[in-house]
């Protein structure tokens, strides 16, 4: 899955960014990229939970 989110600007923003993806699935690939303010995922965790956990971080997932 691809989402974009406002708030990733820099590299601070794509570790945590990754971090609460991870919290969700360990095993998830995640390829942040600020200077998109995308993240590109695979993962065995649903879209919901994805965004659910991004949301606890300070990071909601905006429509694209």
């Amino acid at each position: 899955m691809e989402l974009r989110i406002e708030g990733m600007t820099c590299g601070g923003c794509a570790r945590s960014v990754t971090k609460a993806i991870q919290g969700v699935d360990p095993d998830a690939k995640v390829e942040p990229n600020p200077a998109t303010r995308k993240v590109k995922v695979e993962t065995t965790a649903s879209a919901a939970q994805v965004e659910q956990a991004l949301a606890r971080a300070g990071y909601p997932v905006t429509t694209t």
